[in-house]
This record gives C-alpha cells, structure tokens and sequence, in this order.
C-alpha cells in the first residue's frame, strides 16, 4: 500500500482488526516499509540531544519494535542496550535486522543478559509487556519512540511507575513528542477521523486494537512523570522548526529519576 514491499490495504485491515500483539506479529515482516516507524529525522534529531548528555552505559528501548530505537542507543551507550517489546514477530525482525540472537530469560534485578556481541555494547532483545518489565534498576537511559499511542491514559501511572523502578537514580527517561496539530488544519481532521475510527472499532469488536493519536498531551505527560519520582525538561529539536507562536513543533521530554516520588515538573 505505502510501497511496493510495504503491506497490501487487506494486510492492514487484518492487522487492526487483531489485537495489538497478534496485528503487530503480522505487520512485522513488512513494518519497517510503513509510515508507522519512527522516521530516521526524529531518531537522529533525538540521538544528537542526548549525546551531550551522555555517555551512558546501558540503555534500554521501551516498545522496541524492530529495533530503530536500539540504533540509536547504540550510538550512546557503552556496554549494553536492551529493546523490549511485546510483538515476538517484531523482535523476530529486529533481531535479524541487528544480527543478535534469542536472550535467556532476564532475572528480576539483574542487567539483562547478553544476545549479541561485536563493536560497541552488546545487544539484547527482550519480550515483555512494557507495563510489567522484569528488570530491576538496571539502566541509565530509557527511550521510547511512537509507542504511547497504545497506552490508555489510566494507564500511564504504572507504565511511568515501571520505568522509573528499571532505572537506576539520576537515571533518564527521554522520548520526542510533536506538537498537537493546529484546530481545524489537515493533520487535525486527520488524526480526529483516526481516533474515532478506532474507538468505533473497539466499541464493537475483541479483542481490542488501542493506537489514539490524540490521548498523549504533554499536560497529562508532565504531571504523570512528576508523580511517578521524575524530575522533568523540555528540549526544543529545533531541526523541525517553530510553529507561527515560536512554539517548537518537536520537543524530547527528558525525565531523571529522583528517589522522592513527587519531585517537580520542570520546563525549558
């Protein structure tokens, strides 16, 4: 539909209407010749902020998929970098891709176990819910790229809750988030008919598919990340320009783990 190798209008409709492990199992093989992978602009705009910040030493991908995010960890970190997803099709994918093998299981506590060696960190792919990882602190950098679409709202307390036990104090948790398009613009119409094409859909049928456009507002974001023990900025990817009230179209949400839950929310 989107290219020649990428999938046909009936391997989507299959796909969404599946469960979001099962349509992403399916979509796996042809995933990354689809719109829906994070561009590579946001996933170099993104390693190129954090690199100051850095180095780190092990890093962790939040709903890898076929691991885009784990390239760039990569380029950051020093001795290992971990992608988790819940898709074994993806990481199927992922781990062709990224030439690392099947992981023993991981131990609660412990850094993850190693899959694939060579220059640079190792590589290891995981399978678990991104709500329930079963890592202790193990990481100082968590990113996650496109992924908060399949979160409910209710749901982002214990999925910020999760990363902030994985990571180890002044551990950082950092993801890009565009600005919400403007009322009434093409992309708006756009992403609103999305939205309540699936809602629809989950109002009708099981299991159900969770991917909203709408639902993940830097607001909600800021507060839910200071409840969960984060202290939080905003930096600008300027790469993607300003919108006509200087705003940024593009900022990445850097948030560090604090050991008193609660600490405040900052902005830049």
């Amino acid at each position: 539909m989107f290219s020649p190798q990428g999938p046909t209008l009936r391997e989507l409709s299959v796909q969404a209407l599946s469960s979001i492990e099962h349509g992403y199992d399916l979509l796996a093989p042809k995933f990354d010749h689809t719109p829906f992978r994070t561009p590579d602009a946001i996933l170099e705009a993104v390693g190129n902020a954090l690199a100051p910040m850095g180095p780190f030493t092990a890093g962790l991908d939040l709903c890898c998929g076929t691991g885009a995010g784990v390239d760039v960890l990569r380029e950051l970190c020093r001795e290992s970098v971990t992608g988790v997803d819940i898709s074994t099709g993806m990481l199927a994918v992922g781990r062709s891709r990224l030439g690392a093998g099947d992981p023993p299981s991981p131990v609660a506590g412990d850094p993850p176990s190693t899959v694939g060696e060579g220059r640079g960190p190792t590589v290891a792919l995981v399978r678990a819910d991104a709500r329930a990882l079963p890592f202790g602190p193990a990481f100082d950098l968590v990113v996650s790229f496109g992924a908060f679409g399949h979160f409910l709202p209710h749901e982002l307390p214990g999925l910020f809750a999760g990363v902030h036990r994985v990571l180890r104090p002044g551990g950082r948790f950092a993801f890009p988030i565009m600005a919400p398009p403007r009322p009434g613009s093409l992309w708006y119409w756009v992403m609103l008919g999305f939205d309540t094409v699936m809602r629809v859909r989950n109002a009708v049928r099981r299991p159900t598919f969770v991917m909203y456009y709408r639902t993940f507002r830097l607001a909600d974001v800021k507060r839910e990340l200071a409840r969960a023990g984060f202290r939080t900025e905003l930096h600008a990817l300027d790469e993607f320009g300003r919108r006509r009230d200087g705003s940024p179209r593009a900022r990445m949400v850097v948030a560090t783990r604090e050991d008193t839950p609660g600490g405040p929310a900052g902005a830049a």
